[in-house]
């Protein structure tokens, strides 16, 4: 499973690029508004640091400003995926955006029968955001479920990548089902290296070493 990190900052994606964890990056609206720079320049930077998918959203909500910025992001960066979200309008943007050779993320997925339209666009990610799911009562793991056993059944090549994660089981969860990517907070994927054995045992390893002749 591919790990990218849901995050515009950048000495977050910097280290965790460093540490060699993760494939991609995941960004939207709302985390590039915490950077204060021009959203082009956040995806520069990003692309300079990241060889690997680098998904970044449009903010129209009709076809036509779609595919416009689609296009343009697009042309920032050959590692640039554009996400679109699930709607008639989006959809639309998606397959013919992907019949354009730029490749598509699918966000603000729900549902299975979402899913499904996402694959038909030939989108080249869908993004099922589990944690909102958990949000309203819902099981949120229950679709990634749903979708890779459709997907297996008809051989869709859409990638699933688990979104709106909250913590380390999200993450083991989505391995356990079989998703291609999840995209994570960067705490989050601090809090996946922590184990407190792992920190008691090094702590006495370092102890019984202070013990050993020199």
């Amino acid at each position: 499973m591919k790990i990218f990190v849901d995050t515009a900052n950048i000495e977050e994606i910097r280290q965790a690029w460093e540490w060699g964890l993760i494939e991609g990056v995941t960004t939207n609206p709302s985390l590039v508004s915490k950077e204060g720079k021009r959203f082009s320049d956040v995806l520069d930077d990003i692309c300079d640091i990241v060889d690997g998918p680098v998904n970044a959203e449009v903010v129209s909500t009709d076809y036509e400003g779609m595919m416009r910025e689609g296009r343009e992001l697009a042309k920032i960066n050959r590692r640039i995926v554009v996400k679109v979200p699930m709607t008639a309008e989006g959809l639309m943007a998606s397959k013919s955006l992907s019949s354009e050779c730029i490749r598509t993320n699918m966000t603000l997925v729900f549902s299975s029968n979402q899913a499904i339209l996402a694959a038909k666009t030939g989108a080249a990610y869908v993004s099922p955001f589990i944690g909102r799911l958990d949000d309203i009562g819902n099981e949120g793991m229950q679709i990634v479920r749903e979708i890779s056993q459709i997907y297996r059944n008809y051989g869709f090549r859409t990638e699933i990548l688990v979104a709106s994660v909250r913590n380390p089981i999200h993450v083991l969860e989505a391995a356990k089902l079989g998703a291609d990517v999840v995209t994570l907070p960067f705490g989050v994927l601090k809090q996946m290296m922590r184990h407190s054995l792992t920190d008691a045992g090094l702590e006495r390893f370092l102890k019984d070493w202070e013990k050993v002749p020199r």
